[in-house]
């Protein structure tokens, strides 16, 4: 007894009793949805990373690391997906797995976006000592200051900043980096200032 592909239920014969499909239309169903989904997991994606630039965190390596383990790793069980339903083999658990990681990059979207939109708490300056310098060209930009950091379970901060601004520091100069505490407990910088 095997599943059917498009609505996972038990069937003996070719056609599912419950939806009415046979293989080959389910296994279409099914990578119909698929490709969807995947569109709707991209479009998150690229959401996150417009979120983690607007509002940017101090962890933003890390956050982008993380964006990085949970993409890839989703986009291969999606292929894994598809090729098992061409060979006609039992897909339902990795689908509803794969299912379950699509809305993922939306709610850490929202998430970030939350945690600096609604974040009222006031800013406070840390000083900081710039240690180096950090330019990324591309399709998205990433200019990040490196400096001594200020709190004590960190040696080093990147702090995301705009092109002027990366330009009018120097390694050695001091710099007034504004952050805010996050609505979520996530820090994130609102600016950088020369002291």
């Amino acid at each position: 007894m095997t599943r059917c592909m498009n609505c996972g239920a038990e069937r003996d014969a070719d056609v599912c009793d419950v939806c009415g499909l046979g293989s080959t239309a389910a296994e279409l169903t099914l990578r119909r949805k698929l490709l969807n989904r995947t569109a709707i997991f991209l479009l998150g994606a690229i959401a996150l990373v417009a979120a983690v630039s607007r509002y940017p965190a101090l962890d933003i390596d890390s956050i982008l690391i993380f964006i990085g383990i949970l993409f890839f790793p989703t986009l291969g069980l999606a292929m894994w997906v598809e090729r098992r339903a061409l060979r006609h083999a039992e897909v339902e658990a990795l689908k509803r797995i794969y299912y379950g990681l699509v809305p993922v990059p939306w709610l850490l979207a929202a998430m970030l976006l939350a945690n600096g939109a609604l974040d009222h708490s006031i800013p406070h300056i840390e000083e900081a000592r710039v240690v180096g310098k950090f330019s990324m060209p591309g399709a998205v930009h990433s200019r990040r200051l490196v400096v001594a950091s200020w709190r004590e379970e960190r040696r080093l901060e990147r702090v995301p900043v705009s092109r002027g601004d990366f330009d009018l520091f120097s390694v050695g100069d001091t710099a007034d980096v504004q952050v805010q505490d996050g609505l979520m407990g996530i820090p994130w910088v609102t600016g950088v200032s020369r002291r």
